[in-house]
């Protein structure tokens, strides 16, 4: 493939999962039967300029049309999400006359703090049915994909954003330059673009999140490689901020170059100096990358194998993409897990794609009182936790295996 930025030949590979499903294509009990799509999940890098990609199997449309990730349902989120909202407003003294707008805005779950607060909002969100859910609750709504067509409509009927919000979906945009373009011509000449997102590059090797790669995230970025990115197209990244959420994410603040509204602040270069520290300017740290996590999957394999002799009884909680990535590449199905139990209940009663291990309420873990709960989104962990702990009752223990195979009393 041909890197989706610059063009150069992406060749190098940087890790091979093998075949996968997609990540968030759960299964009715109807389509069990049925013959499943796997495609390859092979991430390249390209040398030229640093990005971490995979080649695209399917249509965004087929991915995202129809989605049921619903980011409401995390408490931990949520929190995220208000403090972001409060720290926004105060940090840059935002008045009711800016125009807040958020691409791929899911639910309403960050907008409907801007609301409250009485700003003229909008979202963007292209899967159809959360857009129809945010619209009945209150959250304007334009249910279409986002890039220089739909910026360059909205700017034309006078509507440009003052504020302009995108968390986590910078990773999931195929065709990342028109993306980027979009951006540009919906951004006000003196606005400010706030972008967000997990699977941050340093995160991911660091902390051995192989997991957090799927099909739905097309790109893994550096703060190097978007500097240069966003620099192509006339904006400036003026600060940036690592937060822990999502298991490390970075969150960008950005201007048109010609904007002396936001000063440059000192952490833009002291993230750069870390990351060239780190590597992530010399290529063999891109090229070791599947030998250290050949030696997690070990590991997990370890656990899994003892689990059994042992006659443990293991059930998961959590149905999240990360979680299909990583049953699907160590190879472990219903042969060693019983069932998942998610809180959102668009998942409930489905079956994880690639495994088939069956998605329940969390209901059901207090009736079946496994001997390890696998916590497949590690990166709630604590809020998981905390929400479980009646398992204790039993001598029952919680499990992560990102960074690293850790059982929890």
């Amino acid at each position: 493939m041909n890197c989706r930025f610059c063009n150069n030949p992406a060749e190098e590979i940087f890790l091979d999962l093998g075949m996968s499903p997609l990540a968030n294509s759960n299964l009715k009990l109807s389509e069990l039967n049925n013959v499943e799509s796997f495609y390859p999940l092979c991430s390249y890098f390209c040398s030229k300029c640093y990005l971490v990609q995979l080649d695209e199997f399917e249509q965004p449309e087929n991915i995202f049309s129809n989605y049921d990730y619903y980011s409401s349902f995390s408490e931990t989120w949520n929190n995220h999400i208000e403090s972001f909202v409060n720290s926004t407003i105060s940090r840059f003294n935002l008045s009711q006359e800016n125009q807040i707008i958020e691409i791929a805005s899911n639910d309403g779950y960050l907008l409907k703090h801007f609301k409250k607060k009485n700003f003229p909002i909008l979202g963007i969100e292209p899967a159809t049915n959360i857009a129809n859910d945010a619209e009945s609750s209150g959250i304007p709504t334009l249910n279409k994909f986002f890039g220089t067509q739909t910026a360059k409509e909205l700017s034309s009927s006078g509507k440009k954003a003052n504020i302009l919000i995108a968390f986590n979906v910078l990773p999931h945009v195929p065709n990342l330059n028109d993306f980027i373009e979009g951006l540009k011509i919906l951004l006000d000449s003196n606005g400010l673009l706030i972008i967000q997102f997990s699977a941050y590059l340093m995160n991911l090797i660091e902390q051995n999140e192989f997991d957090m790669i799927y099909h739905e995230h097309f790109s893994y970025f550096s703060l190097h490689t978007l500097q240069t990115i966003f620099s192509s197209f006339g904006l400036e990244i003026f600060d940036v901020e690592k937060v822990s959420v999502h298991g490390g994410s970075l969150r960008l603040f950005i201007k048109h170059k010609n904007n002396s509204d936001f000063k440059l602040t000192t952490n833009v270069d002291k993230l750069l100096v870390a990351e060239k520290q780190f590597g992530l300017t010399d290529l063999s740290v891109y090229s070791k990358y599947p030998e250290q996590i050949s030696i997690v999957k070990q590991n997990i394999w370890k656990f899994f194998i003892s689990s059994k002799q042992d006659n443990k009884k293991i059930v998961c909680y959590g149905a999240p993409a990360k979680g299909n990535t990583l049953l699907n590449f160590c190879g472990v199905g219903k042969d060693f897990i019983e069932y998942t139990v998610d809180k959102n209940p668009h998942k409930q009663n489905l079956f994880l794609p690639g495994t088939h291990i069956p998605i329940y309420s969390p209901e059901k873990i207090r009736s079946t009182r496994p001997d390890y709960v696998l916590i497949l989104p590690w990166n709630l962990k604590d809020e998981i936790i905390e929400q479980m702990n009646f398992i204790r009752d039993w001598n029952g223990k919680f499990v992560v295996l990102i960074p690293e195979v850790e059982i929890i009393d």
